[in-house]
This record gives structure tokens, C-alpha cells and sequence, in this order.
């Protein structure tokens, strides 16, 4: 993913997180979460990939999430 495109895009595999935390539910009953990339120390909340599989998209074997597709803010916490 390059460019303009990137921005709306995020990694969001359930595989490639840690310390994963249900924190509530969008407005369309999206589940959000707080959350850990794998050897990373910073936090983020978002979504699950596997749950949003109508925003989803495989690259290069992992979900990516476009959210402009979801009612839930992709953000850095710390």
C-alpha cells in the first residue's frame, strides 16, 4: 500500500497483536480494542481484521483494515 491509500489502511491481524483488550462497542456494534503490535511497547486502540472481513483486505499474508470502512477510530494511545 502506498501513498494516499496507506492513510486509511491499518495492520490489524489478530496475530500480529499482544495484550489484547475488549473495551466496548462502536455505534454499529463493532468490538474495539486497546492493544499491542508484537514487539512493540506502544499502545493502540482499534479493530480486529477477522471481525470486519467487509473492510478487510490479505497483503502479503496478513488483514489489513480499511477504516474508513468502520465506525471506529484507528489510534495511537502513548
Amino acid at each position: 500500500i502506498a501513498g494516499a491509500a496507506a492513510a486509511a489502511f491499518a495492520m490489524s491481524d489478530r496475530r500480529l497483536k499482544t495484550d489484547i483488550e475488549l473495551i466496548g462497542k462502536s455505534p454499529s456494534g463493532i468490538n474495539i480494542y486497546n492493544f499491542k503490535y508484537l514487539n512493540s511497547d506502544d499502545a493502540y486502540q482499534g479493530v480486529m481484521a477477522q471481525e470486519v472481513p467487509s473492510a478487510s483486505i490479505l497483503i502479503d499474508g496478513n488483514y489489513y483494515v480499511d477504516y474508513s470502512k468502520v465506525d471506529v477510530e484507528f489510534k495511537k494511545l502513548n
